[in-house]
């Protein structure tokens, strides 16, 4: 008989695949940006458009980033500088949203996550 070591790792990479929700930018992430990011983060007047130039309002905005350069990293959330703002690892001063407002859930900071994990698409 013979023995076919990558079978059981192909088995668990199936199975791993399968339990991961696709976050859609659509239907996922744009409604949490539009409630909770928007505000600041439009142009022209948002303060956050005005003082770094990052528009959160279309996909296309969230992809371009700030006038410092990208905020994401599609594939990475890791590194991605919106994952860390948004979850806090990027220090309370650049926490985002702002301090005044209440931070974003583990529910839509795990959908942010994954959204930037899966490539950040416009889907």
């Amino acid at each position: 008989m013979k023995h076919y070591p990558l079978q059981p790792m192909l088995l668990v990479i199936m199975l791993t695949s399968c339990d991961t929700h696709k976050v859609s930018y659509q239907h996922d992430i744009a409604p949490v940006l539009e409630s909770r990011c928007v505000k600041c983060h439009s142009s022209p007047d948002g303060s956050g458009y005005k003082a770094i130039g990052l528009k959160l309002d279309t996909h296309h905005g969230v992809i371009k980033g700030s006038i410092y350069g990208p905020i994401i990293i599609a594939g990475d959330s890791r590194h991605s500088i919106l994952n860390m703002l948004v979850e806090g690892r990027a220090g309370k001063r650049e926490c985002m949203p702002e301090q005044s407002q209440q931070g974003l859930n583990d529910e839509q900071i795990n959908l942010f996550s994954d959204w930037v994990t899966q490539g950040a698409l416009k889907n």
